[in-house]
């Protein structure tokens, strides 16, 4: 069944709401997610994985998401870009002047939660092109501008 044939109008609150349950659990059970959160995380690191051909890390593993055969860590940050809302701020980078990871991957999803955009960034290109934010205590970056310019690697 395509989306195309799915009326979700049709339905009432509710029935979306257990229909978005019942998409979450089928997601985990298939092991395309790894969490109950907000999927898009899940599957930018899904997608950052086998695209760059690295091994996640638990779910608690501080500073970063996955590493590489070389011993290199990753950390995943993502956006899902809708018409409501194009911003392609990334996730919180926290403790960024340690230098935690050695390459952030920024995820980029269209509406759809389609892939549209797999970035590799130097962690030292990724500080220079970010702003520390006290409010929140962490690095934050956009996925557009300098921080897309060389040295980052664009792989999708």
């Amino acid at each position: 069944m395509s989306t195309d044939e799915l009326d979700l109008a049709a339905l009432d609150d509710q029935s979306v709401i257990r229909l978005w349950g019942s998409a979450m659990r089928e997601l985990r059970r298939r092991e395309l997610i790894r969490s109950s959160n907000n999927p898009v995380a899940d599957l930018a690191e899904r997608a950052a994985a086998e695209h760059l051909n690295l091994t996640l890390q638990t779910k608690s593993n501080p500073g970063y998401d996955a590493v590489d055969e070389a011993g290199q860590r990753y950390e995943i940050k993502s956006r899902r870009v809708t018409a409501v809302n194009r911003s392609r701020q990334l996730g919180q980078l926290r403790n960024l002047e340690q230098r935690p990871f050695d390459f952030l991957v920024a995820v980029i999803y269209d509406e759809d939660v389609q892939l549209t955009e797999l970035w590799k960034i130097p962690v030292d290109h990724v500080l220079a092109c970010s702003t520390y934010r006290p409010r929140v205590n962490a690095h934050v970056a956009h996925a557009k501008g300098a921080l897309l310019h060389p040295p980052a690697e664009r792989i999708v």
